[in-house]
């Protein structure tokens, strides 16, 4: 069966990156900042794991909005400003619950989330088109079942709260193929930079927790080696997701069949971003607890949170460079696999190990040049 897509005038597709949506960003700013500081304040597996489920349960609808907003213009009339507004307000109740999610806090997070997915399915059938909100409307079930999940997680008590969850995660996870999402439009040059956006704001975050983890120290040598060691990682990271060329990632996603154009944007723009902002996550964590202790031996866990993070990103790149034929991923991954190789430099001091950490950063970036790597398809 031939799926017809929707036409210009459905789905607006020359909508630009609106200033409502960057403003709509400084919410997930706030969203990455709570998991950074609980995955900092607590370095335990648990821990750890449940900020990499609150993530995932975050991310399904915040990379939702961005989808929302590929073929709906969000500031086109005061109503849609006003949901967006309201939608807002419950990622904002999402993110206060963040630390308490586990807690007392369960219910406003579960009620946040609900929030957030009404508008969200609001927007789209009422200004989608008859394209968009057809083809949305074989997804709203299972939105509506993991919403409901997250809902009444949050009343419920200890482990079966937890169970809630991670089976809404996994219906979110599993729902692009019981319900492929045939029939939406992606303009790719907006997907692209909203995407883009999304990781230059969770980056962001990487440069919040150096001066956060300054907090009241003594601005000493050690304290300003430690934060030009983590603002150079933070921009390692940003050169290894946009390579100096934003317009490649446009180019590969509009080569894709449109036909199978939003499988392969979940792929990449979903599951694979998922991988590179818990990375961000991670590391950034990491750096927070090496502020102060330049000169000191970290333990495992922090170092682990240091080389992991670079690592878990750099897993999440290749995935994302995979899916778009991009290149280049095998240097990545064994990268990757590298960068857990400086785990015992933590033990000499922070410092030594986040060094470790630039030089493989650069080296790799160094033999992707010269070599022409990031050209060659793999």
């Amino acid at each position: 069966m031939r799926v017809t897509e929707p036409t210009a005038r459905e789905t607006e597709p020359d909508v630009r990156v609106t200033t409502l949506e960057l403003f709509f960003d400084l919410v997930f700013v706030f969203t990455v900042t709570q998991l950074t500081a609980k995955v900092a304040g607590s370095l335990k597996w648990l821990t750890v794991a449940q900020a990499l489920l609150l993530l995932g349960v975050i991310l399904w609808m915040y990379l939702g909005y961005a989808w929302l907003t590929n073929v709906v213009s969000p500031a086109a009339n005061r109503v849609r400003r006003t949901l967006m507004l309201v939608g807002m307000g419950g990622f904002l109740a999402i993110a206060l619950a963040i630390p308490h999610a586990f807690a007392e806090a369960g219910w406003v997070f579960g009620v946040g989330y609900f929030v957030v997915n009404a508008i969200h399915s609001g927007l789209f059938v009422a200004f989608g088109g008859p394209g968009a909100a057809q083809a949305f409307l074989r997804l709203a079930p299972f939105n509506l079942t993991s919403a409901t999940l997250v809902l009444v997680g949050g009343f419920l008590p200890g482990w079966w709260r937890l169970a809630a969850w991670t089976a809404a995660v996994l219906l979110q996870v599993s729902t692009p193929y019981l319900a492929p999402p045939r029939g939406l439009v992606i303009s790719p040059a907006h997907f692209v930079e909203r995407h883009g956006l999304i990781v230059i704001v969770a980056l962001g975050e990487s440069i919040v927790a150096i001066g956060v983890g300054a907090g009241d120290l003594t601005v000493d040598l050690g304290l300003i080696v430690v934060a030009v060691l983590g603002l150079t990682l933070t921009y390692l990271l940003w050169w290894v997701y946009f390579g100096g060329d934003d317009e490649r990632p446009v180019a590969a996603l509009g080569r894709v069949d449109t036909a199978i154009r939003p499988r392969v944007a979940v792929e990449a723009y979903g599951f694979a971003h998922y991988a590179l902002l818990f990375g961000i996550v991670v590391f950034a964590a990491g750096v927070k607890k090496a502020m102060g202790h330049a000169w000191d031996p970290l333990t495992v866990p922090e170092a682990l949170a240091l080389a992991g993070g670079v690592s878990i990103f750099l897993v999440g790149d290749v995935a994302f460079r995979g899916v778009l034929k991009l290149g280049g991923v095998r240097l990545r991954a064994l990268a990757a696999a590298a960068m857990l190789a400086t785990v015992p430099l933590g033990a000499l001091t922070a410092v030594t190990q986040m060094a470790a950490l630039v030089v493989l950063l650069v080296a790799m970036l160094y033999l992707e040049v010269v070599f022409g790597i990031e050209e060659m398809p793999d």
